[in-house]
């Protein structure tokens, strides 16, 4: 009973903690919006503090790269080129040239750099690299291990360098190794076929494409840009220009002309949530837990979760371990979250309009730079080849997390409990048929 109140009550706390209202969100701050651009926002509360009688002495970390540009050089070269033929026409607006000498400056900035780490982005890693250390101070004393990994993307390679340099600056005596090899990509960014069909049926790109034409309206936009309504409806492809728009809107703020510029003044509250809902609608369909996409999008992760399992279990014998630490992905960190149904996001919602009332909000869950952080403990003096009494936390964004199984002392867990739990779950899949077995 006392274990059932407990959890009971972490997860109300939880509830509380991460409740979202995304139209007010937006209106406090536009940047959200941006879903997967989000620059990262740290920390939003305070960590409980180390149970009496036990020490942090392990991290396993996976944390996604920091900022970056745009990926795609067409995001930023079609909309400059589409302006640019209509000034040449004399059709843009004050509007339409303001918005053109902004894209430039986002062209200039961004060419050559597509998908690469801004200088945002490695401050992120910096940051959150000195949050960790600071916090558990014991994990990184001494000339301890450090074992960190990559994938073999430069954004997330920088990102880890960036986090390592920043580790050795408070603690030079760190034995640090690092890698980025297409050998660990197998459970670093796991690319499954199979699952990736189960989200691309035909029924779903029909079911999502209504959804969107139902809240992308480009028009009011378009009329603020050109000052000829039949010359844009004639020459461009309005969605295509608007949702650029709104996707270099999202990623100025990983960029340092964020100082200087803003496209969000084009767009109104509306159509800033509207796209939002779009966006988050195909994130949970693809990577969540929608019954649309069977409901196992998140076993993309399970030769993660594997390899995090399998690593900790070696790691936790040892008199002082370290650190784990991998960089990788968006791609990675959300389905891992819905794996591990922290703080219930694991959850099956049928309805694409009331994704983000039950509280399923992309933005909270992988910003630029966002990470998951495994922090055990064991009782002070204990042999390290007793593992039976070590217990830990996972660290959600640096936030305190739920897991889905009991507890009498959140937000910590017993290793045991969590590893009974999901071994079952992972288990429970079968890969080679891309279901759950009977």
């Amino acid at each position: 009973m006392k274990k059932l109140l407990s959890f009971s009550l972490a997860l109300a706390c939880a509830a509380t903690l991460f409740a979202q209202n995304p139209r007010q969100d937006f209106k406090n701050n536009r940047d959200m919006a941006a879903d997967a651009y989000w620059a990262y926002p740290g920390s939003t509360g305070q960590l409980t503090p180390t149970p009496e009688g036990y020490i942090p002495y392990y991290i396993s970390h996976y944390g996604r790269h920091g900022s970056r540009w745009l990926i795609d050089p067409k995001d930023y070269t079609e909309p400059v080129a589409i302006l640019k033929e209509a000034d040449k026409a004399g059709k843009l607006t004050a509007t339409g040239k303001d918005v053109l000498r902004k894209m430039q400056l986002l062209d200039d900035a961004a060419r050559d750099r597509y998908g690469e780490l801004t200088q945002r982005g490695a401050e992120q890693h910096k940051g959150i690299a000195l949050r960790m250390i600071r916090n558990f101070p014991e994990v990184f004393a001494g000339p301890t291990n450090i074992d960190a990994k990559s994938t073999v993307v430069i954004r997330c390679i920088l990102s880890m360098e960036n986090a390592l340099q920043q580790l050795l600056l408070v603690n030079p005596q760190l034995q640090i190794s690092h890698d980025a090899s297409y050998h660990d990509m197998y459970y670093m960014n796991l690319e499954d076929k199979k699952l990736q069909a189960r989200k691309n049926t035909d029924d779903i790109k029909k079911i999502f494409s209504s959804f969107k034409k139902k809240y992308i309206k480009p028009d009011r936009v378009m009329n603020l840009l050109f000052n000829d309504k039949e010359y844009w409806k004639k020459n461009v492809d309005a969605k295509n220009l608007f949702g650029k728009l709104l996707k270099n809107a999202s990623n100025v703020q990983s960029t340092e002309l964020r100082h200087r510029i803003s496209l969000w003044p084009l767009f109104n509250d509306t159509e800033i949530y509207n796209y939002w809902k779009t966006n988050n609608a195909w994130w949970y369909i693809s990577y969540g837990g929608s019954p649309l996409s069977g409901g196992i999008q998140p076993f993309s992760q399970r030769n993660l979760l594997r390899n995090i399992i399998e690593t900790a279990d070696s790691c936790l014998r040892l008199s002082h371990p370290g650190a784990t630490l991998r960089y990788g992905h968006d791609t990675m960190v959300m389905p891992l979250t819905c794996l591990l149904d922290l703080d219930g996001l694991g959850k099956s919602i049928n309805d694409l309009e009331k994704i983000d009332q039950e509280k399923w909000c992309d933005y909270n869950i992988f910003p630029m730079a966002c990470n998951i952080q495994f922090v055990f403990y064991r009782k002070t003096g204990a042999d390290p080849d007793d593992t039976a009494d070590v217990i830990f936390k996972v660290l959600r964004n640096e936030n305190e997390a739920t897991l889905p199984i009991s507890t009498d002392m959140a937000p910590y867990y017993r290793w045991s409990d969590f590893k009974a739990y999901f071994e079952k779950k992972l288990d429970s899949y079968d890969a080679d048929e891309a279901r759950l077995k009977n």
